[in-house]
């Protein structure tokens, strides 16, 4: 892996996954998902289509953790520095 390499994802300090973005790119792929999540509780009423709703959700996470392994910190357990 390349040393210049820059993250969007920063590891979390304890635990497996990541923690909050760490440059514009990691903060507008979070952003873009909230925001595709609020319009679609807006469109797939989860009152009224509550499995619709939970595969849209299940999907989007599923995008997001997709890019997190991508562009962040490789995962692994940690427990602290």
């Amino acid at each position: 892996m390349r040393q210049d390499q820059q993250y969007w994802f920063a590891a979390k300090r304890y635990g497996w996954g990541w923690g909050l973005p760490l440059c514009w790119q990691g903060w507008a792929v979070l952003a873009v998902f909230v925001a595709l999540l609020m319009a679609g509780s807006v469109f797939l009423s989860p009152a009224t289509r509550p499995g619709a709703y939970l595969g849209f959700v299940a999907l989007l996470s599923g995008a997001l953790v997709g890019v997190c392994y991508w562009k962040g910190e490789p995962p692994k357990w940690r427990w602290g520095r």
